[in-house]
């Protein structure tokens, strides 16, 4: 197997990937907080690491590779929205859950081996609290648990930076019950309007630093391979999810390789709401490909940051076009499992280089489109499906995606407007012919004359 590197946040670099176990390689991966639709930010996120655990599935065999990415269903934004709007907080999450979900499905993410709430780890989130009071880097005050940052020396290692240089610029909430502005919560009191559980500090919930650690390391053990997520999070988030899983677990060093995708821009400028540049995924994927959204994301290398814009994604939707197109050329080339292109399965180990690998797809489609003979473009039909299946690509019937986003009380209609033309052409009536091909014509609606038939896709 060729050698695997990864551009490790925690040493700066790039390095070779050695995991703990290759029967075993862990991933985790931060996920969304349900309280909102899934916007841009959480959807480039999911397909990064999508093709990282197809790319090591492909190494080491989906049967040795154990990946999980959680969900957070407990936190302040939840509790605003159920404030603001007046539902429940089970309503709110069970809402926003399912339609990332579904919007995860359209961008072809794969589900993980695990998808763990947090609720379902409030038991393992107190037994960390108590193993860092236990351990002395946590103390109790005014009903809160914080973690003492003073306590440990190397607080900051993931980052690289200084505690002063760190706290520059970030939002540190200050408050009186602190010894240090830096020091986080562990564990914070609720009031009976508010989620919570019994704890042995009072009725109260867990800091969001706390839930991760308490998921990864429930499900992949105290120590495991890849820990990844978008760069915002380095700081505070992974830092103190780091030092409080170091502390509590004497000897643990935690995810041995920190993975971040770059931040995402849209028309070069960083996506806020105060903008108004902040787009949702359901947005996005009502009016255009989910595919070619997918595409987009993969054009750049994922540790650089991204730039949206609706020019690019139009762009990735003119080269599905080509891609499908040439499947569609070849439709009658029966499908067979094959090894992808060997120099993308290269490009996806050597840090993830999707741009990279989207060249070859390119390369190959265009052989394809020249290929003479059947046993050529079979052999090239199925290689552009393996590799494309890495990148999580093509994925849809080549004709499907040219009928695009019609319903299907659309297709019937085509389809009976196509008989009716075809009837007329039997009959020579070739005004009737070309005005029904027109008609499709300005609805967007492309009519192909082949030797097997009529097909049709949309413009």
């Amino acid at each position: 197997m060729t050698d695997i590197f990864l551009h490790n946040t925690l040493k700066q670099r790039k390095e070779k990937f050695i995991p703990i176990d290759e029967k075993n390689v862990r991933l985790y991966v931060c996920g969304p907080t349900v309280y909102d639709r899934a916007h841009l930010g959480n959807a480039k996120t999911s397909v990064v690491f999508d093709v990282m655990y197809r790319m090591l599935c492909n190494a080491y065999g989906k049967e040795h590779v154990t990946y999980a990415s959680n969900i957070t269903d407990v936190d302040d934004k939840i509790l605003n929205k159920h404030q603001q709007t007046g539902k429940s907080i089970r309503e709110i999450t069970e809402e926003t859950y399912k339609w990332y979900i579904e919007d995860m499905a359209k961008l072809n993410v794969l589900s993980p081996n695990h998808r763990p709430r947090a609720t379902e780890y409030i038991s393992e989130m107190i037994e960390i609290v108590k193993l860092l009071l236990e351990n002395g880097h946590a103390y109790e005050s005014h009903g809160h648990v914080l973690f003492d940052v003073d306590s440990m020396k190397n607080y900051g290692y993931l980052s690289g930076r200084s505690l002063k240089e760190m706290l520059a610029g970030a939002r540190i909430e200050v408050a009186d019950y602190k010894k240090n502005p830096a020091d986080f919560i562990l564990w914070k009191p609720s009031d009976e309007n508010q989620l919570g559980w019994d704890s042995p500090w009072g009725f109260g919930r867990p800091g969001w630093h706390l839930e991760c650690s308490a998921m990864s390391s429930k499900l992949l053990g105290n120590d495991f391979d890849i820990h990844g997520g978008g760069s915002d999070l380095i700081f505070p988030h992974h830092e103190n999810e780091c030092a409080q899983s170091t502390c509590a677990f004497k000897g643990s060093s935690y995810a041995h390789y920190w993975v971040h995708a770059g931040m995402l821009m849209v028309d070069g400028v960083k996506m806020s709401k105060s903008l108004g540049n902040f787009h949702n995924v359901d947005e996005i994927i009502s009016k255009y490909p989910a595919e070619a959204l997918r595409l987009l994301f993969l054009t750049t290398h994922y540790h650089q940051p991204f730039n949206f814009t609706f020019t690019g994604l139009e762009q990735a939707k003119a080269t599905l076009d080509k891609f499908y197109n040439a499947l569609l050329k070849n439709a009658d080339i029966e499908v067979k499992k094959v090894d992808a292109n060997e120099k993308i399965v290269n490009a996806l180990q050597d840090d993830l280089n999707t741009p990279l690998a989207i060249s070859v797809l390119h390369e190959i489609v265009g052989n394809l489109n020249k290929a003479k003979n059947t046993q050529e473009k079979s052999a090239l039909k199925n290689e552009l499906l393996a590799s494309a299946e890495l990148l999580g690509l093509l994925y849809q019937e080549p004709s499907m995606w040219f009928k695009g986003n019609t319903s299907d009380t659309d297709d019937l209609q085509i389809e009976k407007l196509i008989e009716a033309r075809l009837e007329a052409k039997k009959n020579k009536d070739w005004a009737t012919a070309d005005k029904i091909r027109n008609e499709l014509k300005e609805q967007n609606i492309i009519l192909e004359d082949t030797p097997t038939g009529t097909t049709w896709k949309k413009a």
